[in-house]
């Protein structure tokens, strides 16, 4: 009875989605305070019904009761305890189970720390994200319910739950990822609610930066959690690929990332109103466009589901009826918003326009290579055609080398005007000595001398250099901490250099080599010896594997043993490389298993990544610098709430 528990408590959910999305709005109307405060109570019931399936679907799973469809294709009685909880997200259905669940906690967050708006307007917000709980709600419901019984008949055990998913990663990627995704809907809700008042100050601005903040340091976590292990655990050692998936979460980010800057515009000095709205509504619809993506089975991709088509169909008319609703409101409302602040080509709004334009104009090229294949397809009557790598290296990489040069600039500007003293003749002194400082470590590391690395890399140590020079500056009278906001800005950016850095010297000076060894073989790579001890059989809880012993030495002295496997899985009868690696602050040692040639022989991939951990240490960063600005004084209910008094009215 427990998974008809938690069928019948999504239903629950569903009408109480219809409640919220109604009653504040009929409030509003009526001017009737006691149903404008009832949403607060109705999304309370959304997020315990959905918590409470949620948790039938994990009982599920836990009992092994494999007379549920979902759990019988995505589970074993052999699987280890904590796969079996996070293979409930590991497929479609129950993936979109925690999406709805994070929609709903993001729901019950906003009826609860959002008491700064007034009635009206908190009811509007409310309304419409209980709109889009009923269009989540009634996907799983009739397109793709988690809890559907393959009774009378039933398989005695499960067909396991993919073997590339039983990871650690599985366990905190998603969940990061889709905080991410989701959270935005709270922004976009904002932005489609004070629409509809028909007036945007810089109220609705203040109060959308902590969301917005958090949401993209949540998207921010998964898109770095999800190039970590998609580095180990493939066994390819890279941690990007321009995989279309990869594109589906890193659009939304772009987006996300202008919205943040051209919030802080819009509260500070009442610019780019409806721009900020239009960008509310497309970070929103760019989460919407991943969720078709991964699940409408267009895609042929290591991380998409492979789905039934019509639930595609599903999602896609909720991504027009989304988009299409908020873009005809907003053509309606945003004509008669006007910002009538004027600045300088040199101030501060201006290097937040260029950010905004630079940031749009990426996210367009990585739109442009995700779609135009499956667009090339329809229109050649299934010819296919593949957008790699090079063109995102060409179309990308230029514009994001003018946003680096930017950063320079920016967080040091000033509102209005900024002087030409404030960066060039105050600092001309680092301007200098910079590319001197990475020369010379170019030498010490031992690196070739790439040009364009070199630049880039003398790029970001300006930018961590201003940076700290500016937090420093902005403490009166010594090193006090400035205020949250503008510390978790100055962390935010100094994340992206050192990210910067790791992808530049990762991408110039890393080696590898596919070799074919025999036990007792020694390889050389970048200053290591990889010495072949020999290969044995292990059995873990659910396969068994050859695993290899390699000791790395480097100047006569061992560094690491490494222990890299090739597993059986033999439930899924899947065979799966699972690569071992030394870890290191300046370089990581890395060993993937191919497959055996010959009789004693492997095939052996081995890498040397410089600095390949600055790019998950500065995503973290960045993160941590979103995060950072929730604790600003100026977002405190008190403050906000006087602000915000005539924001709805």
């Amino acid at each position: 009875m427990i998974p008809e528990f938690g069928h019948f408590a999504l239903i629950l959910a569903l009408g109480l989605s219809a409640a919220l999305a109604v009653v504040p709005a009929m409030g509003v109307a009526r001017g009737d305070p006691l149903l404008m405060r009832s949403g607060s109570f109705i999304a309370c019931g959304i997020f315990v019904f959905l918590l409470f399936s949620f948790f039938c679907l994990m009982e599920s799973f836990l009992s092994d009761d494999f007379s549920v469809r979902y759990v019988a294709n995505n589970s074993n009685s052999a699987l280890p305890v904590q796969y079996k909880i996070s293979a409930i997200w590991g497929a479609h259905e129950g993936s979109f189970l925690l999406w709805t669940l994070i929609m709903g906690g993001w729901t019950l967050a906003v009826a609860f720390f959002s008491n700064s708006l007034t009635f009206d307007m908190k009811a509007r917000v409310l309304s419409v994200m209980g709109l889009l709980n009923v269009g989540f709600i009634s996907f799983i419901l009739f397109a793709s319910n988690p809890f559907d019984r393959s009774l009378p008949f039933y398989p005695q055990d499960g067909a396991d739950l993919n073997p590339l998913l039983q990871d650690f990663g599985l366990i905190v990627h998603p969940p990061m990822l889709y905080m991410g995704y989701v959270g935005f809907a709270v922004p976009f809700a904002l932005a489609i609610a004070t629409l509809t008042t028909g007036r945007l100050d810089a109220a609705w601005a203040k109060w959308s930066r902590p969301w917005t903040n958090a949401a993209w340091a949540f998207l921010t976590i998964g898109i770095t959690l999800g190039s970590w292990w998609a580095y180990y655990e493939l066994g390819w050692g890279g941690w990007w690929f321009w995989d279309a998936v990869e594109n589906a979460s890193f659009m939304p980010w772009l987006v996300g990332t202008a919205l943040i800057h051209s919030l802080a515009a819009s509260e500070k000095r009442g610019v780019f109103k409806s721009w900020t709205v239009l960008l509310a509504i497309a970070t929103f619809s760019l989460s919407l466009l991943g969720a078709f993506l991964v699940r409408s089975g267009v895609l042929t991709s290591v991380h998409a589901f492979a789905v039934d088509p019509t639930r595609g169909l599903f999602i896609l008319i909720f991504l027009v009826l989304v988009i299409g609703g908020s873009l005809v409101i907003y053509a309606l409302k945003a004509s008669g918003i006007r910002s009538e602040v004027s600045f300088k080509w040199n101030s501060r709004e201006a290097m937040l326009l260029t950010n905004n334009l630079l940031l749009v104009v990426a996210t367009a090229a990585v739109l442009l290579g995700t779609l135009y294949p499956l667009l090339y397809e329809v229109l050649t009557d299934g010819k296919k055609i593949s957008v790699g790598p090079p063109y995102f290296n060409r179309v990308f990489v230029p514009v994001a080398l003018l946003l680096f040069l930017v950063m320079i600039i920016a967080p040091f500007s000033r509102w209005r005007k900024t002087g030409s003293d404030r960066l060039l003749r105050n600092n001309w002194v680092l301007f200098l000595i910079a590319p001197a400082v990475v020369f010379a470590a170019t030498l010490l590391f031992g690196m070739t001398f790439e040009p364009l690395a070199l630049f880039i890399e003398t790029i970001a140590l300006c930018i961590l250099v201003l940076l700290g020079k500016s937090w420093r500056d902005s403490a009166k009278g010594g090193w006090r901490s400035p205020s949250a906001s503008y510390t978790g800005m100055i962390l935010g950016h100094a994340g992206m250099a050192v990210a910067i850095l790791g992808v530049v010297i990762t991408v110039y000076y890393s080696e590898g080599r596919d070799v074919r060894l025999q036990p007792g073989d020694t390889v050389s790579l970048s200053g290591y010896d990889f010495h072949f001890e020999s290969v044995g059989k292990v059995k873990g809880p659910n396969y068994v594997a050859d695993q290899a012993v390699f000791s790395v030495r480097r100047g006569g002295k061992e560094v690491a043993m490494l222990k890299p496997e090739k597993r059986f899985y033999s439930v899924a009868r899947n065979v799966m490389t699972e690569a071992d690696l030394d870890p290191g602050i300046f370089r990581d040692l890395y060993i993937a298993l191919g497959e055996p040639i010959g009789e004693d022989a492997w095939a052996v991939r081995l890498h040397v990544k410089p600095f390949v951990r600055w790019i998950w240490v500065g995503g973290l960063l960045v993160a941590a610098g979103g995060f950072i600005t929730l604790i600003d004084r100026r977002y405190r209910r008190r403050k906000v709430k006087t602000a915000l008094a005539g924001a709805a009215t």
